[in-house]
């Protein structure tokens, strides 16, 4: 249990960095997780303390205040550690069918660490509900 701590608390901090690094060019830094998850929380803040203009805290695609953010150019988007990256798939979806986007990757830190999920799990299709429950909501 311990490895796998202290692989969470290296994600996190990798991902710190990186919100630090980019937030500032950021007209909008989207952080993807629960509302329940203090690392989710402390990202949207790192994104806010290091200049972007705009930071929030989203769930899911639909969470995400369309008509407010119009007039974005510049988007940046970091999840917490424990999101799942299908919902970091369907946020940059949703983004592509709305806006016409051009992706760059910053690449701070190469994470290693894989945590499968579980076989029964991969095709599920996930609810808010589950994200609160898979963030420790429940």
């Amino acid at each position: 249990h311990a490895a796998a701590a202290e692989s969470i608390c290296y994600a996190t901090t990798n991902r710190q960095e990186a919100v630090k690094e980019t937030a500032a060019g950021s007209d909008l830094f989207l952080i993807v997780g629960a509302p329940t998850s203090s690392n989710s929380r402390r990202l949207v803040e790192v994104a806010e303390r290091a200049g972007a203009s705009m930071s929030l805290l989203v769930q899911r695609a639909s969470e995400i205040p369309w008509t407010d953010i119009a007039g974005i150019s510049t988007l940046g988007l970091s999840a917490g550690a424990s999101a799942p990256e299908i919902i970091v798939d369907e946020i940059i979806d949703a983004f592509r069918q709305r806006f016409n986007v051009t992706i760059e990757l910053a690449v701070t830190a190469t994470e290693t660490e894989d945590f499968p999920v579980m076989r029964v799990l991969r095709d599920v299709e996930l609810t808010a509900a589950d994200m609160a429950f898979v963030n420790g909501a429940a």
